[in-house]
């Protein structure tokens, strides 16, 4: 088993095409089991270095469940979440074996199920004492950061240090704070920016690199004889922090939110300064300034006692005669010696060729899944590109997910070109949107397959009105919305996300999202593979899973249950193709029209096979359902 790839296309031992679709497993794979690291519950947060995720994502006796449950859905491919926290927690150079143990183990049950898997080293605004989730808290400790004193110095803004209610979707935010923003220029540039910053003469950026990368290839070296495991993302959206930013007297970007102190003015509030900031507020027509306020940490420090502010020491800004906070050099992070950084070029491509090398050392077939800084291409890589690269960015319907609210008569262009109305225009832009990635991936990285990484809606939109009524036909109407956009670009996909202790509560147990189409609040009937389920209707859809050739075109109504496939068939190619027909939608079988060919179905897997006829080059699939007698 496995898959191949082939130019822009996943390929199968026969030469057929293959689209996989997925899901992420899961949300709450960012957290701690033991204690419950759910980040609204503050017990015990900021011990961090006793932990344990073992049971992440589900005990290894339920992974049968709901891996069976997923393969009933239609699912071929799992985008498999592991935190760097979760194997090197306890400090660095000690790995949490039983954990390793236990992933092993996991992924051996989705080979069992015939179960697509690559491992996405995952995190988000760094780690959970910076507002997200991914690497160790010792990181912080070795860099001079105190994270107990994050709140009051607003280096970040943390669920389980700030309670309920905890603001829609601000953990982005923490991307710019000076805990998160620190971290990632160091990890990226610590070299060029803060030369410095050693850790027994080591810089601190080949020093969190080099753990990091330890961690990654100690769980590579485990999963290498699983055939069933793909390959590895190198690293979930990474950031920039700092690097590139054009003025640290100034906002920068799009995404503002709440308490939003310039760099400068976090850097100063990060030495107990108190400072008057912006607060943002977003909605419909973008983001704009509310207010301003003033805090005031009263000489409480995000820095631990004996270290210095690093950007202060690197001579960022200093204290003037009045005992004033004053900024010395603006465009700190734009240049080194004269010469502009380019945080793509110079900072990520490096780190992924290090990546690659890490891995291929222990799983030398493994694909590399290539993420990109959010919202931007990938670095160029063009000299020494290895095979087997796999670009994975991630793509949201950006309104629907920061305002938990759908409007189906109006999105917004994630590229930064304003909002779009109504439903022709928002399909067409939401196609354009993606099928850039497709563009990117052949001119920067040599024509490569494209998955999508992440996609997916929330669930709690409209103050969770779903959960009390029990009506999902919005979610229904906005997920369809996002999986026509991939289907237009003929793209796979790995939804975010499938959370198996999913609550309506308290959705995927981290910052307050709830995006899983599974919950065991929605599950009345255990024994029913569908129940549990959320938006299925759109969730689950007809699709090719292997085809004799090249896709073409492909959509499915979802209302009307219509189902329509073109593809190109490859000379010499005699192994059916595979189409995934659900029995969810089509409990009472279906009525199948062909340009050409014959077909047989297996009601068993769920699949209709269609073999072509070689006279005719190009080929129709058209699916609906069979009528009920008279």
């Amino acid at each position: 088993m496995g898959v191949l790839i082939a130019g822009p296309w996943f390929k199968d031992e026969h030469g057929r095409t293959h689209i996989l679709r997925g899901v992420n497993l899961s949300g709450s794979s960012k957290v701690p089991r033991i204690p419950d690291g759910a980040t609204h519950r503050r017990e015990g947060f900021f011990a961090h270095r006793n932990v344990s995720f073992v049971g992440r994502p589900f005990p290894l006796e339920e992974a049968a469940e709901h891996f069976e449950r997923l393969r009933t859905w239609g699912m071929t491919c799992v985008r498999f979440l592991v935190t760097w926290e979760a194997i090197e927690h306890a400090g660095p150079g000690l790995y949490d074996d039983d954990y390793l143990d236990y992933v092993t183990a996991v992924l051996e049950k989705a080979l069992a199920f015939d179960l697509q898997v690559f491992v996405d080293f995952h995190q988000d605004v760094w780690s959970r004492f910076s507002g997200g989730d991914g690497a160790p808290g010792w990181t912080l400790e070795v860099a001079g950061l105190d994270m107990h004193h994050f709140a009051p110095t607003a280096a970040a803004i943390v669920h389980a240090t700030h309670g309920d209610p905890f603001p829609r979707m601000i953990w982005p935010t923490n991307a710019t704070k000076l805990a998160a923003a620190t971290m990632f220029t160091l990890f990226f540039g610590g070299r060029l920016f803060a030369p410095q910053c050693t850790i027994e003469g080591e810089n601190i950026q080949d020093y969190l690199q080099r753990h990091y990368l330890a961690a990654v290839q100690r769980l590579a070296q485990r999963l290498a004889h699983l055939p069933n495991v793909l390959g590895y993302d190198i690293m979930n959206e990474p950031l920039p922090g700092y690097i590139g930013w054009p003025d640290l007297s100034r906002h920068n970007g799009l995404l503002h939110q709440g308490v939003t102190p310039t760099p400068f003015q976090a850097m100063a509030l990060g030495e107990g300064l108190a400072q008057t900031v912006e607060v943002f507020e977003t909605g419909l027509l973008g983001s704009r300034v509310a207010r301003r306020i003033t805090i005031d940490p009263q000489g409480v420090r995000a820095w631990r006692d004996g270290y210095a502010c690093i950007w202060r020491r690197h001579g960022v800004w200093d204290m003037d005669a009045n005992g004033n906070p004053r900024l010395l050099r603006p465009d700190y992070f734009t240049q080194v010696n004269g010469k502009r950084v380019d945080f793509g070029q110079d900072c990520l491509l490096p780190f992924y060729r290090q990546f690659v090398q890490t891995v291929r050392a222990v799983h030398p077939q493994a694909l590399i899944f290539i993420e990109p800084e959010v919202n931007q291409p990938p670095p160029l890589w063009d000299r020494d590109r290895p095979e087997g690269l796999v670009y994975a960015p991630h793509w949201y319907d950006g309104l629907t997910l920061y305002l938990k609210r759908h409007l189906p008569w109006l999105a917004y262009d994630n590229r930064g070109r304003g909002k779009v109305v109504f439903w022709p225009f928002i399909r067409r832009n939401f196609a354009d949107q993606l099928a850039e990635f497709r563009r990117h991936a052949h001119d920067y990285l040599g024509d490569v397959p494209v998955i999508i990484g992440e996609c997916g809606i929330p669930f709690d939109l409209d103050h969770k009105r779903a959960f009390r009524d029990g009506n999902f036909k919005i979610h229904a109407q906005a997920m369809d919305r996002t999986l026509r956009a991939m289907e237009d670009n003929l793209l796979s996909y790995t939804l975010w996300n499938y959370t198996p202790d999913n609550t309506n509560a308290y959705g995927d147990l981290w910052n307050d999202e709830d995006l899983s189409i599974f919950s065991r609040d929605q599950q009345r009937d255990p024994a029913d593979p569908y129940s549990g389920g959320r938006a299925l209707e759109a969730v689950i859809r007809p699709y090719p899973m292997k085809t004799a050739g090249e896709p073409l075109s492909l959509e499915f109504d979802y209302r009307r249950r219509k189902f329509h496939y073109v593809f190109r068939h490859e000379p010499n190619l005699d192994a059916p193709t595979e189409i995934f027909v659900p029995t969810y939608h089509y409990p009472q079988g279906i009525e199948v029209n062909l340009s050409d060919g014959t077909y047989e179905i297996d009601t068993a897997q769920q699949i209709l096979r269609y073999y072509h006829t070689p006279q005719r080059l190009v080929h129709e699939i058209r699916i609906k359902p069979r009528r009920s007698p008279a």
